[in-house]
């Protein structure tokens, strides 16, 4: 089959069509590479929001770009230099490509990377194809586990730096402010790392029934629109029992739910900022200050996607209830309004080539 891509541009199209490479370049491998039939990808907002508005931060669709950073697949091709993978091999695609000598790099840290290849974030076109061409040392073996979950690894990944960045512990009181994708996968972290209570919080009453689902303990909050960030703490204390949550894992990149974190956590806890937001927002500087509380911030991930694998073939967390809604390559474009209509319910919206798993 020709390959495919799913693609965006300044204008906000949304379309299906050929892509690069084609299928007689394929074959034509640099050492250190392998080819992939990509068969699993997930939609993720940033996805959506290149789409929408055409930027993230800095980050701007200026020409056609493809989208997609969360997929699995299985390797077709593999040049002579790569001892490690071989063709048949099931893997989970790590989207970044690190140029290996920068200090972040260098010191273990290379999601600071800063010749950062990261494929979907423009000028790099994403993994929303049928086939692409990627480093081996980036292509992590699977096993029997399924595709869909393979590319769940990918949000798993950025939920796991979260937490361990954040410290949490057992017995910590922890609230996530949003349930969406992140915020779910992040509450699945949060249990597993022994977290108790734990509250979620959402303006959608959809997705909080949701999070009871998946983590029946769980308390929810429904934040309601105009509510001011202290009463919204308020309501949140009082769903954990009277206790300040010793860290918030922060989901959204929503001033508004920032703040209500801020103004929630005990002395000396911390706010933890997964969510991506506007250049800049207002933070309720003065609670920050009197309260000592630790404002950290988390961009991508490093040195998670093993221990993200171990974690899925355990059974210790179960990424497969988050995938909601399934569309062929063929029909990506449908898929992604799907992804981003609130109504439809849709948590994590998968797109597959070829034969299902």
């Amino acid at each position: 089959m020709p390959n495919l891509g799913v693609f965006t541009n300044p204008e906000h199209d949304l379309w299906v069509a050929d892509a690069e490479p084609s299928l007689d370049a394929l074959q034509n491998l640099k050492p250190g590479e392998v080819t992939i039939a990509i068969k699993s990808t997930g939609i993720c907002g940033s996805d959506v929001h290149f789409w929408h508005a055409g930027r993230v931060g800095s980050m701007i669709v200026d020409r056609d770009h493809i989208l997609g950073h969360e997929s699995a697949g299985v390797i077709l091709a593999v040049h002579p230099s790569v001892q490690d993978l071989q063709i048949g091999d099931r893997v989970a695609v790590e989207p970044g490509v690190m140029c290996h000598h920068c200090e972040p790099c260098l010191t273990g840290r290379y999601n600071g990377c800063e010749n950062m290849e990261f494929l979907s974030t423009p000028p790099y076109p994403g993994l929303l194809r049928r086939y692409v061409n990627h480093p081996a040392m980036w292509c992590h073996k699977i096993g029997d586990m399924s595709f869909e979950e393979g590319a769940l690894l990918e949000p798993l990944s950025v939920a796991l730096a979260g937490v361990e960045r954040a410290d949490v512990r057992l017995g910590d009181p922890v609230l996530i402010c949003g349930a969406g994708p992140i915020g779910l996968v992040t509450l699945l972290c949060c249990r597993a790392a022994g977290a108790e209570p734990i509250a979620i919080t959402d303006l959608d009453e959809g997705r909080l029934e949701f999070s009871r689902k998946l983590v029946p303990s769980v308390r929810t909050v429904k934040i309601e629109p105009g509510v001011g960030a202290e009463e919204n703490a308020k309501q949140i204390i009082s769903a954990m029992d009277g206790l300040e949550p010793k860290i918030a894992m922060e989901c959204t990149g929503v001033e508004s739910s920032v703040a209500s974190a801020v103004w929630s956590v005990q002395f000396g806890g911390t706010v933890f900022v997964i969510g991506v937001g506007k250049d800049e927002i207002k933070v309720p500087f003065m609670r920050l200050s009197t309260r000592e509380i630790d404002l950290k911030m988390q961009y991508r991930y490093a040195n998670t996607w093993p221990r993200a694998i171990r974690l899925v073939r355990s059974g210790l967390i179960d990424v497969k209830p988050l995938v909601t809604h399934r569309f062929s390559i063929e029909n990506a474009v449908e898929a992604f309004h799907v992804a981003a209509n609130p109504k439809t319910g849709a948590i994590k919206v998968q797109i597959t080539s070829g034969e299902p798993d």
